[in-house]
């Protein structure tokens, strides 16, 4: 009897723990889908064919677009990523892979210090290294500041996908003879790419909607630019001047900025994970 009382107790919170686990994810869920519904219905009017293709025009003139803003926060992101997805990496393979002494704690510990520090502190300091230096506003600039945010996460990322990866893999490589770098690099990373990219993937994510960092860093701009190296617009730049002016046009546009933005965020993450779900399965081929 004492047996089959401690089943059904083990059934019981087994069902409970599961439906606990199940709620919480339909919350989640439920809130992306209850914004995502509620950015349509305020911004989807006010998408046409000139808000992707006009930058914006002079107040009290209707019509123009975010179309600077678009391109300029494509900019933005692809420098960030070009400078912090490479850093974070590199330093999650070191803390995992050979951080076991008192530099390794030192790192992580900064890790951890910059994924709380605010956004707005990090583009002053972005602002002190490189808008000082250069002596103007760029895009460049904005792009070192996102970065900077970007590194702390995936750095932490990659050394708990890598962590995951069994010891066994590689004592086995070892024991084949093949040197630790090239183990590392060719089976490692490569076993644990995917919860890598995931991180990659949250970092981009987080630093796509940040607002601060780029009013010290990007500065925005009303009209076209195409060089890193002068003040650009951003959609988050552009929403958070729209949202804050007293003109309905505007506060339309915003809304409809919003929308373009996390459709942006959501977009690029769909994507890259289906190219990497695409070239894991062709590869198992």
């Amino acid at each position: 009897m004492p047996n089959k009382y401690r089943k059904l107790r083990r059934q019981l919170m087994d069902y409970f723990f599961t439906g606990l686990a199940g709620s919480l994810s339909v919350v989640v869920v439920g809130a992306l889908v209850a914004i995502f519904a509620y950015l349509v219905i305020r911004g989807a009017g006010a998408l046409n064919f000139s808000f992707f293709t006009e930058p914006p025009r002079p107040v009290g003139e209707a019509g123009g677009g975010m179309a600077n803003g678009i391109l300029g926060s494509l900019m933005i992101l692809a420098i960030a990523s070009v400078f912090g997805v490479p850093v974070g990496i590199a330093a999650g393979v070191y803390l995992a892979e050979f951080g076991r002494h008192r530099l390794a704690k030192l790192v992580r510990f900064t890790a951890d210090v910059l994924n709380g520090v605010p956004s707005i502190v990090i583009g002053l300091v972005a602002y002190g290294l490189v808008v000082i230096e250069q002596r103007h506003f760029s895009a460049f600039a904005g792009g070192v500041g996102l970065a900077i945010m970007m590194i702390p996460t995936v750095t932490r990322s990659t050394e708990e996908m890598l962590l995951l990866v069994p010891q066994a893999v590689r004592e086995a490589a070892l024991g084949l003879g093949i040197p630790q770098w090239r183990t590392t690099v060719s089976i490692i990373l490569a076993t644990a790419r995917s919860g890598i990219i995931t991180g990659v993937m949250l970092a981009f994510a987080r630093v796509a909607g940040e607002t601060a960092p780029l009013l010290f860093t990007a500065f925005g701009n009303q009209f076209w630019s195409f060089s890193p190296g002068q003040p650009i617009a951003a959609l988050p730049l552009q929403i958070f001047t729209y949202a804050i002016s007293p003109f309905d046009e505007w506060h339309r546009q915003a809304w409809a900025g919003a929308l373009v933005l996390v459709i942006l965020i959501v977009g690029t993450t769909t994507a890259v994970r289906f190219l990497f779900l695409r070239s894991t399965l062709g590869g198992a081929r």
